[in-house]
């Protein structure tokens, strides 16, 4: 399949199956999504407020001092010209006033008096200004980042309708793997282990440190069971190893064997093209999600950007990532009838996207000095200056790219 028909199908699949409502505290919504637009309860700013500390003031002046007006009170109207109340920033405006005086425009005559120009432009907010009560401010899908958080605060709200987050587990497959200490006789050290539970974090997945779990050994049955077992607790399962046919590959029986239905079986991307994305429906109805992730670790992190970043917006009813663009500071080869994906490093000041080394399939140096992928296109070359997609590692959950 098509890399961007493959992106497109686990999007479909995400959102086909869209993790239910819940209402959490404000303090707890960070990396949510909004299930429901965001409005406020009141209109916004709720009342008159003052935007400057000064003299609230009536008819001209100079002016009578009558009393003061701290921010988080309410004040007694001002009823006679040519009297005032010294107010703070934010104070709630007294009915009657006629003007704001900022307090360094001022002067005291000898009387006492309050004596002043204000300025032609009201020096107060009125009801309404930023918003009008429940008006949306921001639509469902948005991601729940600080930002919104204070927003969602400032508009009256104590907790947020959100999506719930999926939970997900990353089955380890591979008997050649040592989860400690370097590689030795034979057998290599497992990178994924460790790091893809940070990936699936950045993604606002919840993943537990039981629901990691690995080695598991190379045989039909550990594998059917480790699936099954992790199946009926999360949402979806990744696995790391045995995409492909080989002789202790043993995904796809696995697979076949819990009745599930390919959503993406193999891309024609390169590195990483043995990925897959299966659904499994389980006993209470609800559909799981399997992803298979290549053994090689530059490959498996494709495979999460391509397939599992798609399939968990829509899961998590946000809108299909949009990709940004940035130029290409040197050539990047095509691989013929398959997309390139190319690691890059970006310069945001410039918007260009650099070639990186060390991106071996099995490499991670380069990986971790990158920023993301450049898309190359199936069937074309990269040149200096083309304009080209690319697909952004994951940042923590709610930061925004660039």
């Amino acid at each position: 399949m098509g890399w961007e028909q493959a992106r497109s199908r686990a999007y479909a699949v995400g959102l086909a199956a869209a993790l239910p409502t819940v209402d959490v505290p404000l303090a707890d919504a960070d990396g949510h999504t909004l299930a429901e637009p965001l409005a406020p309860r009141t209109d916004l700013p709720a009342f008159t407020t003052s935007s400057v500390d000064g003299w609230a003031v009536r008819g001209p002046g100079p002016w009578r001092i009558v009393g003061r007006v701290l921010a988080g009170t309410t004040p007694a109207p001002l009823t006679e010209d040519g009297t005032t109340v010294e107010i703070a920033t934010g104070a709630m405006v007294p009915s009657g006033a006629s003007a704001v005086l900022r307090v360094e425009e001022s002067t005291r005559t000898p009387e006492g008096f309050v004596d002043g120009v204000p300025r032609p432009a009201p020096e107060w907010r009125l009801p309404g200004e930023e918003a009008a009560a429940g008006e949306e401010l921001l639509p469902a899908g948005t991601s729940v980042d600080p930002s919104v958080i204070g927003l969602a605060a400032s508009c009256g709200h104590d907790t947020l309708r959100v999506r719930a987050q999926p939970r997900a587990a990353l089955l380890v497959f591979g008997d050649e793997l040592l989860t400690a200490g370097p590689p030795a006789a034979g057998r290599i050290r497992d990178a994924l282990g460790p790091a893809v539970p940070g990936w699936l974090r950045r993604y606002g997945c919840q993943v537990r440190t039981n629901d990691v779990v690995g080695p598991v050994a190379d045989t039909l049955p550990a594998h059917e069971a480790a699936l099954r077992s992790a199946l009926a607790e999360v949402d979806l399962v990744c696995t790391t190893g045995g995409t492909m046919h080989g002789p202790v590959d043993h995904l796809h029986p696995a697979l076949a064997a819990l009745g599930a239905d390919y959503v993406v079986n193999t891309v024609a991307v390169r590195p990483g093209f043995p990925m897959l994305l299966a659904q499994v429906t389980g006993p209470d109805g609800r559909t799981r999600f399997v992803a298979g992730l290549p053994g090689n670790p530059q490959s498996a992190v494709i495979a999460l950007v391509s397939l599992v970043a798609p399939l968990l917006a829509g899961l998590a009813g946000r809108r299909m990532p949009v990709l940004p663009h940035a130029a290409l500071a040197e050539p990047i080869p095509g691989r013929g009838n398959h997309t390139h994906l190319a690691l890059v490093r970006l310069d945001r000041a410039a918007g260009t996207a650099h070639s990186v080394r060390h991106v071996g399939s099995a490499m991670l140096r380069g990986l971790s000095g990158a920023d993301g992928f450049a898309v190359i296109a199936p069937g074309s070359s990269g040149a200096a200056g083309d304009q080209v997609p690319v697909v952004p590692l994951p940042l923590l959950p709610g930061e925004r790219t660039w």
